[in-house]
């Protein structure tokens, strides 16, 4: 039979089933050596004489140790003799003995079971470390680390319709490999006296098949799994080639029924295909060189040989003609499950994630315009950062304006420049702060739905997010039907979520049930978010310091910033100092090993008592209830730097209830190896992130050094304690952090080419109205531009101009307009230009309302007005007269949501609050009360929610001696608090302006 060959053209037009789990290159599974062979013989030897030898030497040597009888009062008064001590010591040894064996069998479970780190045997200390070492030297030659590791495999991928859930679940579920291997050993029980691979011949054409080869999937042989790689790697000689084994065999109906659907999904008796080239020995078989076989097995395999390429004219695979339920004809035809994909590939909807135009077209991907890639592609990652960012600087404003005299420091936060501003940038192009919303909802509206029904939260290993918006979780064990929406996926441990149910979910008030969900990298279009707090164990994560780090920095960042937790501890060791400022309260870093294994064994152990007494099997049914909101959040250590042997197994052994108790464990290694690990990855230098054992390979979501410095610098500039003046005294006017990003001249000789209003309704002045179809674009554009005057990256723009994507030549068909619109000024210079980063820069011919009332109040504060009176008061009331409302107050429902990433909307009230304030302390210099009153309403219209306006316009109100008007004036303050009531400071400024204040209140009740 000629060597079966897959079509590249059939292959590249069907359609994608779903995304493929796709086995890593470079890494290996570790081949037993000679001195592992050794080493168990020595444990073998050892555990022999400890757990056989002692007793028997101890039975035929000594004898019964104890008394014959009940010992008699005269036992007391007996001399003590040397068989006295003797027996003593002999009951110690028993006892010994019996610790120890207990210790092994403990060991010797868990290894066999495939359940991780065992709980201590109670007082074994040393005993236990001994009896784990030995057990763990003599299995090593059969073990490897797949049996301790949760199914994975199938994450991403699209189960068939004849596939068993028992099987899918056995592999999924840790402690139930014992099961998968008995229901492994059923299924190849008729080949089982095969000595390696069976051959066959193909009915009526036999002579043409003569020369291929075939491998059978062998049974587990100890804790020991057949994978495809290393099938590749014993008779292809390259791993890497387990591709071509796939691909001859993908969809072929194998001897249980069954079909090859991933390359890290197969079974015991299985046949498979090989290439030409194969080699092996007694494990390769021709089918005219296996006369041993049984005729069953001779049957099977040419049954399989009728499903190859010759079977169908060598048009290819016909399952790959035939998942598309479109191609292929005949029996092999594959009918694929599109709605129970746990991530479908839909290239024809854009991904929601990213908003970013080039993934649109190829031309426009081929360049990022100098943005990190590393955030562009991370939606949910920047959206964190943005969303943190956001708050920190807002936050900063009011303490600023509230913490100084007269709010005169930090109305201007600097702006970012060089890495910073890129990183900035790259935030707001990859941000899919939408995508965090539904992911939020979905788990909240879950966790609710499960706790109306008086359901526990099952125990989530992994989410993917497809890019359509789905959402899938894979669940360690099946947990029955779920709420509606929510549906079953490809098999019962799978709930899907689809976006259309997602986005009718409201705000529930629940605990966030899976705070420890982080974005490990992407698989096709659908990002993985693996559980941390949920695994059995320990996850370890290889490759070179650098690149590993970069991971490290990605888990804590968006750990630290995600949406879809409410509370968390994040303990970081041999690394990340410098991230503290991200989140002050969730992130902690300490200096050593020693310091985190006494931290996190007094809160393992305070968590189990705290479980225990609260009557509560894991964190998960503590999110549930009256105290959901107040108790059990996740604590997630990450352990940059390897432990040695011995603290790894230390760790191992405190992490083998961590799963339980809320608490994760992600820890660096440079080898391929770590004692206890329970999940294993490695990433390389091109970004891969791999786990060859669960059938992964992603490519990594990582913050580099250059970024994750940079996105630092961003928080730390925006802290008015670190950041630029933040050391200036009170009124700080002598730094810079209150010059205007742009200054505007507002003599009469600087009037604009071009004027726009922005405080309230949205006018443009100096330009032709655009094309009615094209205008709120254009709009929208102009207000981003004059919105940052520093300048706009192009893709910034596009972003925020279509959030779902645009391609290239749109976004710089708007831009062409955009220059056109706005013409050029007299000598020619135009309106729209390019700076040399490549941003989009404003002429100064074209201002805003809102340059010129920061201008003016600089000038009245900071410029002129400090030295002239009289200038100060007229250039404070031109100000204030600017201000006809909120920003943008007629903006069209639906655009403008790039202002959600803004903080103007802080930045305007505080800046009109400051101008009111200013103009209130002129008027009352010269005893105005009226006028200062008259200032301080017009700055309320559009800063309300300002307290410093209500001080001051209870004192103007005070100074015009008429207390009817000032108790008129608290009614309505009171009013306006509503039921938080009055503020401290409020109360106690009314208590010294109207001491009767509150006999009004109760009377106006």
């Amino acid at each position: 039979m000629p060597r079966r060959r897959t079509s590249s053209s059939a292959s590249s037009t069907a359609p994608s089933a779903a995304p493929r789990n796709r086995t890593p290159q470079p890494v290996r599974v570790r081949r037993r050596s000679f001195g592992d062979f050794v080493k168990a013989f020595l444990a073998f030897v050892v555990l022999l004489v400890l757990v056989v030898g002692v007793p028997l030497a101890l039975a035929t040597q000594i004898g019964w140790p104890l008394p014959d009888g009940a010992p008699g009062l005269d036992w007391l008064q007996r001399e003590i003799t040397v068989k006295t001590f003797l027996n003593i010591l002999t009951v110690v040894v028993w006892f010994a003995w019996a610790q120890f064996t207990a210790c092994v069998l403990v060991e010797v479970k868990a290894a066999l079971s495939g359940v991780g780190v065992p709980g201590r045997v109670p007082g074994s200390g040393p005993s236990q470390l001994l009896a784990r070492q030995l057990v763990a030297a003599l299995l090593l030659v059969g073990a490897t680390a797949a049996s301790l590791t949760p199914g994975l495999s199938q994450l991403g991928q699209s189960m068939e319709g004849n596939q068993k859930p028992s099987v899918a679940a056995a592999q999924q579920t840790p402690g139930i490999f014992a099961q998968q291997q008995e229901q492994a050993a059923g299924t190849a029980s008729a080949l089982a006296e095969q000595a390696g691979q069976a051959a066959a011949r193909a009915d009526g054409g036999s002579a043409a098949h003569g020369d291929t080869k075939y491998y059978r999937i062998q049974p587990p042989e100890g804790r020991h799994h057949d994978s495809l790689w290393e099938i590749a790697d014993r008779h292809l000689g390259d791993g890497r080639r387990y591709k071509e084994i796939f691909e001859l065999n993908k969809d072929r109906v194998q001897p249980d029924g069954s079909k090859l659907s991933e390359a890290s999904l197969i079974r015991p008796g299985w046949i498979m295909e090989m290439p030409g080239d194969a080699r092996g020995g007694e494990l390769v078989e021709m089918p005219d060189e296996a006369p041993n076989v049984s005729e069953q097995v001779r049957q099977q395999i040419s049954d399989y040989a009728r499903t190859g390429d010759h079977a169908q004219g060598g048009g290819g695979s016909g399952a790959q003609g035939g998942g598309s339920g479109a191609h292929g004809g005949g029996d092999n035809a594959q009918v694929s499950l599109p709605e129970q994909r746990p991530a479908p590939a839909t290239p024809a909807t854009p991904a929601p994630s990213t908003g970013q135009d080039h993934a649109a077209t190829p031309a426009a991907a081929d360049h990022s315009f100098g943005l990190p890639e590393a955030l562009l592609t991370a939606p949910l990652l920047a959206a964190g950062l943005l969303g943190a960012l956001g708050r920190r600087r807002r936050q900063a404003l009011w303490q600023s304006a509230l913490g100084s005299v007269g709010g005169r420091r930090g109305m201007e936060p600097p702006t970012p420049t060089g890495d910073a501003q890129d990183v900035q940038d790259a935030l707001l192009v990859g941000a899919d702060p939408e995508g965090v919303r539904l992911l939020d909802r979905a788990l909240r509206g879950l966790a609710a739905a499960l706790t109306a029904e008086s359901r526990p939260l099952p125990v989530v290993y992994a989410a993917w997010m497809g890019g359509n918006g789905d959402l899938h979780l894979q669940l360690a064990q099946p947990a029955g039907k779920p709420p509606a929406p929510w549906q079953l996926g490809q098999d019962q441990t799978f709930w899907m979520l689809a976006r259309a149910d997602a986005e009718r979910y409201e705000d529930a008030d629940t605990a966030a049930p899976y705070p420890g969900l982080v974005s490990l990298g992407t698989m096709d279009d659908s990002r993985l978010l693996l559980n941390l707090e949920s695994v059995p164990g320990i996850v370890s994560l290889g490759g070179t310091e650098a690149d590993r780090t970069a991971v490290f920095a990605s888990v804590a960042a968006e750990l630290a910033t995600n949406g879809w937790s409410d509370r968390m501890t994040i303990t970081l060791v041999g690394f990340g100092e410098d991230l503290t400022p991200l989140a002050p309260n969730r992130i902690r870093h300490l200096d050593g090993f020693e310091d985190l294994f006494e931290t996190m064994s007094a809160e393992t152990r305070q968590r189990r008592g705290a479980l225990g007494a609260a009557g509560h099997d894991s964190v998960l049914t503590g999110r549930t209830g009256p105290a959901q909101h107040t108790r059990w959040a996740p604590h997630l250590v990450l352990l940059a730097t390897q432990p040695s042997d011995e603290d790894a197994l230390r760790l191992a052994e405190l992490a083998a209830d961590a799963g339980r108790l809320g608490i994760g464990y992600l820890v660096g290694t440079e080898g391929t190896d770590l004692p206890g690990a329970a999940w294993e990855m490695r990433i390389t230098g091109e970004g891969k992130l791999l786990a060859p054992l669960l059938g992964l390979e992603l490519e990594a979501q990582t913050l580099p050094a250059a970024q994750r410095r940079a996105v630092v610098e961003l928080f730390t500039d925006a802290d008015p304690e670190h950041g630029p003046g933040g050391s200036d005294g009170p009124g700080g006017a002598s730094g810079t952090a209150n010059t205007p990003p742009f200054l505007v001249d507002i003599s009469e000789q600087g009037r604009p080419a071009v004027y726009a209003r922005l405080v309230g309704s949205y006018e443009i002045i100096g330009l032709d109205a655009p094309d009615d179809d094209r205008s709120a674009l254009l709009h929208e554009a102009l207000a981003l531009l004059l919105l940052h005057r520093e300048g706009v990256h192009p893709r910034v723009l596009s972003s925020a101009l279509w959030p779902r994507g645009v391609t290239a030549d749109v976004r710089d068909a708007l831009l062409e307009r955009l220059r056109a619109w706005l013409g050029t000024d007299p000598d020619g210079t135009p309106r729209l230009a390019t700076d040399a980063t490549g941003r989009l820069t404003l002429a100064k011919s074209v201002v805003s309302d809102l340059d010129v009332l920061r201008s003016l109040y600089y000038e009245a504060t900071q410029g002129r007005g400090v030295g002239s009176r009289q200038v100060r008061g007229r250039l404070l009331t031109d100000a204030l007269v600017l201000v006809r409302g909120p920003l943008l107050a007629d903006r069209p429902e639906g655009r403008y949501r790039w202002l959600t990433h803004e903080i103007i909307d802080a930045q305007l009230p505080l800046l009109v609050a400051d101008t009111g304030l200013a103009l209130c302390e002129f008027h009352l210099e010269k005893d105005r009360a009226e006028k200062a009153i008259e200032a301080l309403n017009a700055a309320l219209r559009t800063a309300p929610a300002d307290e410093r306006l209500w001080h001051e316009l209870l004192r103007a109100t005070h100074a015009t001696g008429d207390p009817d008007r000032l108790r008129a004036l608290a009614a309505d303050l009171v009013g306006r608090s509503g039921a938080r009531g009055v503020p401290p400071r409020t109360e106690a400024l009314l208590d010294e302006l109207l001491p009767t204040w509150r006999d009004g209140v109760a009377a106006a009740g």
